[in-house]
């Protein structure tokens, strides 16, 4: 067993964070590549209140290319890149609102939602929100980079 710890401390909030990986069940898993399992475990201390989740993953990355504290990192880095990316989706495209839950409507609409991000992005902005404003007062130029010819009509 393989095992790191990180805590963190700001806001008024203290996070201790515990990954823990093995080799020992890669036999007993049919799972193609398996070269780790592990479980990470997140205490948070905010206002006299605990809340605990634990995660487990399992990953193809072998132990002498990451062991725990490099899994941890890892690991901490895709969860702030999928809250930043829910956050953005939830909060200025109002994603959680919506209230189409079948067929496919739903993932058509977050591909669509992931294009105006994307767009955002090459337009050079980190502003969202004032970006999205300003593509839906100048839509030609949301248009342009699609490659859509001027007043987007091909």
């Amino acid at each position: 067993m393989d095992t790191a710890t990180t805590l963190d401390k700001g806001h008024g909030r203290r996070e201790r964070r515990t990954l823990r990986a093995t080799t020992a069940l890669n036999e007993y898993l049919d799972w193609p590549g398996v070269a780790q399992v592990g479980q990470v475990t997140c205490q948070v201390d905010e206002d006299g209140k605990r809340t605990e989740a634990t995660r487990s993953f399992i990953t193809s990355v072998p132990r002498t290319v990451a062991g725990a504290s490099e899994l941890l990192g890892w690991v901490r880095g895709h969860w702030s890149i999928e809250n930043g990316s829910h956050y953005v989706r939830d909060v200025t495209f109002g994603e959680d609102r919506s209230r189409l839950r079948t067929g496919n409507a739903p993932q058509i609409l977050a591909a669509f939602r992931n294009l105006a991000i994307t767009l955002i992005h090459r337009f050079g902005s980190s502003q969202i929100t004032a970006t999205r404003h300003h593509f839906a007062s100048c839509p030609q130029q949301a248009l342009a980079l699609l490659g859509f010819p001027k007043g987007g009509q091909q």
